[in-house]
């Protein structure tokens, strides 16, 4: 079986590729250990200056693969931690030293919707669907959604999609400035990789150290933000809600919830 993320890098720009499209590239098990392995081969390449990340197909990444697991399992694990473990591998590009752009190819929701947010700049195909439905499958955001959205489009627009759970289109994400810019599907790589090739063009420690300010300046803590979130996601995991939420989209059917 080929490798479900590659990493390639020519001159200063490398690119980290979902590669299961078949599966609209979903945090299955594979997805995650190979974001893992391929997000440590990054940050060890010392000739990188700028990563992009993109997937395969007509997804950047469609979450959870709710036939699959919405928890990692381990025996070892609290409820809590297992919520965590989900997101962790994706939370690997905060420790990416140099610019990240998120080439968001096709559809990003859930948990690959959190793994848009974490890059430093994103570039949307503008007819695909993007958001964080949590609360419409009965659960509490996770990958640190309900910390990142907010300061990145503000609380108004952050509440409306959160409480709503209604996905929507590139243009409505760059027009709120979640996206630099909305584009047609085959322009989103292309785009990407022009922008990137300009930042690896310009002086790398002068980067790195504005990367670094730019955090330090707006408080980021988005990996403790995530690991509070999955506390209040595994509360709802065990909820009759989640189970329905669940049911209902595997079904398609809008969910009937009871509060329970």
């Amino acid at each position: 079986m080929s490798d479900a993320v590659r990493y390639a890098r020519d001159g200063g720009v490398g690119v980290i590729t979902l590669d299961r499209p078949e599966n609209r590239n979903s945090m299955t098990e594979d997805i995650l250990r190979g974001v893992e392995a391929r997000l440590r081969e990054a940050r060890e390449d010392r000739g990188l200056r700028c990563l992009v990340i993109t997937g395969e197909g007509r997804s950047f990444s469609a979450g959870a693969d709710f036939n699959s697991q919405i928890q990692r399992e381990d025996a070892g694990r609290t409820a809590p931690e297992r919520s965590y473990a989900m997101y962790e591998p994706f939370l690997g590009v905060l420790d990416v030293e140099v610019p990240v752009i998120g080439a968001l190819n096709g559809h990003a929701i859930g948990g690959g919707f959190g793994l848009a947010l974490v890059c430093d700049l994103r570039y949307a195909r503008e007819d695909a669907k993007y958001g964080a439905n949590f609360t419409r499958l009965g659960l509490h955001p996770g990958m640190a959604v309900s910390y990142l959205l907010p300061r990145l489009v503000g609380l108004p627009k952050a509440a409306e999609w959160l409480y709503t759970g209604e996905l929507f289109d590139g243009h409505a994400g760059a027009r709120a400035g979640l996206f630099n810019e909305a584009l047609p599907g085959d322009r989103v790589l292309p785009r990407a990789m022009e922008v990137a090739a300009r930042i690896a063009g310009n002086a790398p420690i002068a980067v790195r150290l504005t990367k670094r300010s730019l955090s330090a300046g707006l408080g980021w803590d988005a990996r403790g933000a995530a690991y509070r979130e999955a506390f209040a996601q595994a509360l709802t995991v065990e909820t009759e809600d989640s189970r329905e939420g669940v049911r209902a989209l595997l079904e398609k059917r809008d969910p009937r919830f009871e509060g329970r």
